[in-house]
């Protein structure tokens, strides 16, 4: 068979336009979802931009509230961070550690010696006030005041005077 020169490459051509013009409605399909997509995207964007706004519009006012009262603290948190930084805070936990260690049992123990002589206190009162009665009692009897008298010539020996016995191997 004769062939005419050039008339393979424009079967060709004719071909290649043919399937790309096939393929045009799936390209022309695809590219109108993206562009639905895209305007989806748009909104959304839109939606949150203006919750942005709104929450910006919002925050601007609250700042607005506390700017002074924040600006008034400035000078107290300064003075509050030089406190802080001073190397006695970093000592402040083992101090309070070795307080509730060592002094407050000590404490503990002086409210316990506190409450003990109020006891030994009330002890001696009721003692003192059964000697008293005892002696005005004794005083009552006949003859008592001779017992208080000291003899003549009796010599009570005082603990000091006393030799101990000699100790015993």
């Amino acid at each position: 068979m004769a062939r005419i020169p050039g008339i393979d490459g424009a079967f060709a051509l004719l071909q290649a336009q043919t399937e790309a013009l096939a393929q045009l409605p799936g390209a022309v399909a695809a590219l109108t979802g993206a562009v639905r997509n895209l305007g989806e995207t748009v909104q959304t964007a839109r939606e949150t931009f203006a919750a942005v706004q709104r929450m910006t519009v919002r925050l601007d006012a609250m700042l607005e509230e506390l700017e002074e009262p924040v600006r008034a603290l400035a000078p107290g948190l300064t003075r509050l961070a030089v406190v802080l930084d001073d190397p006695v805070i970093e000592e402040l936990p083992d101090t309070l550690r070795k307080v509730q260690g060592d002094v407050l049992p000590v404490l503990r123990t002086l409210a316990d010696t506190h409450e003990r002589v109020a006891f030994i206190a009330g002890s001696t009162e009721r003692i003192m006030t059964f000697v008293d009665e005892t002696s005005r009692t004794i005083a009552g009897i006949p003859g008592a005041a001779l017992l208080g008298r000291r003899r003549p010539g009796v010599k009570l020996a005082r603990p000091e005077d006393v030799a101990a016995p000699p100790a015993q191997d």
